[in-house]
């Protein structure tokens, strides 16, 4: 770790401690993901050379903040795993907060909208393609570069590969605002429409610049989703009265999202709604969202995107 000069603290992420640094040679900033090892007799836990390995995998993508390097250090008789990232100044909370916290601030511009919205999808269709699910997508957890206003998915600590038929997982997981009906009723199987989920609260607070569904306890947040988008029935997700925490809830009809989106565009809206349909397998996935009409024109940064993209692809290959 000699090579690195740590500058500051920059937060306790899913792994443990994270710094920004300097690499000494090349002046280069990195984020450094420190992570504790409960050592096998076997040496380091094949739990974390998983991780890693997924990790790497991941990072092939544009959109998915890559790892640099792996460190294997021992600090205080202790072994310790330092994940090295690329540094990113800025996560997307932060950046819409710059413009004016809240509806009271600027806009974020419809073209930048779409083009984030653009990256996230493909960035999550690429960790789906390879079994992960993130599990924990919020504002906070992507990463944005201002110089190209490129943004990379973060924090893929609680990311876990799924396989048929889909493990049962702890249902205490992404942050309350942008969790799932499906987890906030307990249900024990679910699959990565959870994160299409997530992407759709997201899409919502970057045309508003506030949470859709600010909810402070699991019943409250079913409540906000239930008052925007209608109590579900068995009719359009068969077996939600049979999950663990449904309740009788109060019979609310859906609101007309072009109404509460005004600004959003009638494709937008469309492909909001499908993220948010209430049945998991009924919700569109994010290769199919990516061939959605909302992405169909060429927005200004679509070609540079997928431009990117190649060109990494070419440098990996060639």
């Amino acid at each position: 770790m000699d090579q690195y000069e740590k500058l500051e603290k920059i937060g306790e992420g899913t792994y443990g401690k994270v710094y920004k640094a300097r690499e000494k040679n090349t002046g280069r900033l990195v984020a450094l993901k420190k992570t504790r090892l409960e050592m096998e007799e076997e040496g380091v836990p094949s739990t974390a050379l998983r991780e890693v390995s997924l990790l790497q995998m991941l990072s092939e993508s544009n959109h998915v903040v890559k790892l640099l390097c792996v460190e294997h250090v021992e600090e205080h008789s202790k072994p310790v795993l330092y994940l090295v990232f690329e540094y990113l100044s800025t996560d997307l909370k932060k950046y819409m907060d710059r413009t004016g916290k809240g509806a009271s601030g600027t806009p974020v511009p419809k073209k930048l909208v779409k083009s984030f919205m653009y990256q996230l999808v493909k960035g999550i269709a690429h960790c789906h393609k390879h079994g992960v699910m993130h599990r924990d997508l919020k504002p906070q957890n992507l990463l944005v570069d201002d110089t190209r206003e490129c943004l990379k998915i973060a924090d893929l600590g609680l990311g876990r590969a799924f396989s048929i038929p889909i493990k049962s997982y702890t249902h205490e997981i992404v942050t309350l605002w942008y969790r799932a009906p499906e987890v906030l009723l307990g249900a024990t199987h679910y699959s990565p429409a959870v994160d299409i989920w997530s992407v759709a609260c997201i899409f919502a607070e970057l045309v508003r610049k506030v949470a859709l569904f600010p909810g402070d306890c699991e019943l409250q947040q079913l409540l906000h989703i239930f008052k925007l988008l209608g109590t579900p029935s068995e009719d359009e997700w068969p077996g939600v009265t049979k999950l663990r925490d449904w309740h009788e809830f109060p019979n609310w009809a859906p609101q007309d999202l072009a109404k509460v989106f005004p600004a959003l565009e009638p494709a937008g809206v469309d492909l909001m709604a499908r993220m948010f349909e209430y049945d998991p397998a009924k919700r569109i996935s994010a290769k199919e969202a990516l061939a959605h009409e909302y992405f169909e024109d060429d927005f200004e940064d679509k070609a540079a995107v997928d431009t990117l993209e190649s060109e990494a692809i070419r440098v990996r290959e060639g």
